[in-house]
């Protein structure tokens, strides 16, 4: 499986890493730490050396109780880092957004997919992801970021899950985007209990019959301190990479992380593996 992104491909057949790069000063686990354009560079550099394929560049946090920022408050925080990477390193860039006239821009300054935890749900979002010619990534989320932790409830969370991802993919296609532009993402901590987030990652086989490429970031999420007895968001490692090998072992092509280097050593380990089956 490829997925052609630009002038890019991904090669999906063994998982491959996106290194998280927030330009925020409120994420839940690194807020504020690259915020500068030159911070910002740095660690996309260091996440580049470290193995991974994929940059993901978000500009507004969608942690729990996150509120929204203003559009041109997230232009002027990813624009810039996704011009810089572009110019200076060789890798595929993700904007991590959920408004159009970001994606429009994005594409402009040199991003080569899209990432949006609401899955184009946004007025004029699908018609926008459209008019890129991008990949899309649709993720699943209960609610909003200010609200989606405060009472999450689910019928019968695979099922829910599933059928709003099916339903997210139907309204791409009746605009026109390509299912080979498509991935999806399941929605860990988005509106879900602890129970819940390990219902999904037990069941991530069901998403297969999407039949598209499944992302996955549960890097340093409060389902890994649940279990784990709430260390510090930067003390999750362990439990991180344990969710991302359980991931790939269940087919994600795509590991959405914090800690690259770690998390890529590991995924050589899933591929080897892997190949013997």
């Amino acid at each position: 499986m490829k997925l052609v992104c630009g002038d890019r491909q991904l090669d999906l057949s063994t998982p491959q890493v996106m290194g998280i790069l927030n330009a925020t000063p409120d994420s839940f686990s690194d807020g504020g730490q690259f915020a500068s354009l030159d911070a910002a560079l740095t660690h996309a550099r260091a996440m580049v050396s470290d193995g991974a394929s994929i940059i993901d560049v978000g500009g507004e946090s969608t942690r729990p109780g996150a509120t929204p920022v203003s559009l041109q408050e997230e232009l002027d925080r990813v624009i810039p880092v996704i011009e810089k990477i572009r110019s200076e390193l060789n890798v595929c860039i993700s904007v991590d957004s959920s408004s159009p006239e970001v994606f429009l821009q994005a594409k402009i300054a040199g991003a080569h997919m899209l990432n949006d935890v609401r899955a184009l749900q946004r007025d004029g979002a699908l018609e926008a992801a459209k008019a890129t010619g991008l990949p899309v990534c649709l993720m699943h989320m209960q609610g909003s970021p200010e609200t989606m932790q405060d009472n999450p409830n689910y019928h019968q969370i695979i099922d829910d899950v599933y059928d709003f991802l099916s339903g997210r993919i139907q309204a791409c296609l009746d605009v026109g985007i390509t299912k080979d532009n498509l991935l999806v993402d399941p929605g860990f901590g988005f509106g879900k209990t602890l129970d819940d987030n390990y219902r999904l990652l037990a069941k991530l086989d069901r998403f297969h019959a999407l039949n598209l490429p499944l992302l996955i970031g549960l890097s340093r999420k409060s389902m890994i301190a649940g279990v784990l007895g709430n260390p510090a968001a930067n003390e999750r490692l362990a439990g991180s990479l344990a969710g991302a090998v359980i991931s790939a072992m269940a087919g994600a092509h795509i590991i959405r992380v914090h800690d690259v280097k770690e998390t890529a050593d590991a995924m050589k380990v899933v591929a080897a593996t892997l190949q013997q089956k």
